[in-house]
């Protein structure tokens, strides 16, 4: 599985790239307004800084909501840098818009999907990855993990190699989760990947590896 962490902050980037387990960045316009980063000339270089410090992917959102719009800016952000994958939204010119894309040798995410009927479309459409937002249908009393369970058969009965890339995630467990599921890929906060570290047996036995230690050592 991999890591993709889901942010526009560099100092979080950096410390889970420091990390050794990240394999790329998704970001949209919520996410760079909680930075601080506005404007056209700004978000894009903002893009570039992300790529700099990252090895992977690093998805970057197109505002517009018509075809053209969306290509105009589609073109653009992939031409920002090699790893920029176009981060289009699960509507129907967004899905002439991947087409359009995936002609063109440009990847793609396309993101907020609910439904298992979007992620089918997306995959025709030869979407590189499908950002399922796993947390958001939990928020309205939905298994979230039955729709990337759901993908995951649909994408495996026809050999699709679009990723399922499991978004919106809020804790360690629908990491866990998903990783059993047979997600591609997971994005969510540094403090839902940093979590899985956390058990209290590890905290007990190094503290009495510790003690040990010390008590060889006088």
């Amino acid at each position: 599985m991999k890591f993709f962490i889901d942010t526009a902050n560099l100092e979080q980037i950096r410390e889970a790239q420091d990390m050794g387990i990240l394999d790329g960045v998704t970001t949209n316009p919520s996410l760079m307004a909680k930075e601080g980063i506005s404007g056209d000339a700004k978000v894009k270089q903002h893009y570039i800084d992300i790529c700099n410090i990252v090895d992977g992917d690093v998805s970057a959102e197109v505002i517009s909501t018509d075809f053209e719009g969306m290509v105009r800016e589609g073109e653009a952000l992939a031409a920002l840098h090699e790893q920029i994958v176009v981060k289009v939204p699960i509507i129907k010119e967004g899905i002439k818009a991947i087409k359009y894309f995936t002609t063109k040798g440009i990847r793609t995410n396309c993101t907020l999907i609910f439904s298992a009927g979007q992620a089918l479309l997306a995959a025709k459409a030869g979407a590189t990855y499908v950002s399922p937002f796993l947390g958001r249908l939990d928020d309205v009393s939905t298994d979230g993990l039955n729709l990337i369970d759901e993908i995951r058969t649909i994408y495996d009965n026809y050999f699709y190699e679009t990723e399922i890339l499991a978004a919106s995630i809020r804790h360690p467990m629908h990491i866990i989760d998903c990783a059993k599921i047979g997600a591609d890929v997971m994005t969510g906060p540094l403090s839902a990947i940093t979590a899985l570290l956390n058990h209290p047996l590890t905290d007990i036995g190094l503290a009495k590896f510790l003690e040990d230690h010390a008590k060889t050592n006088k």
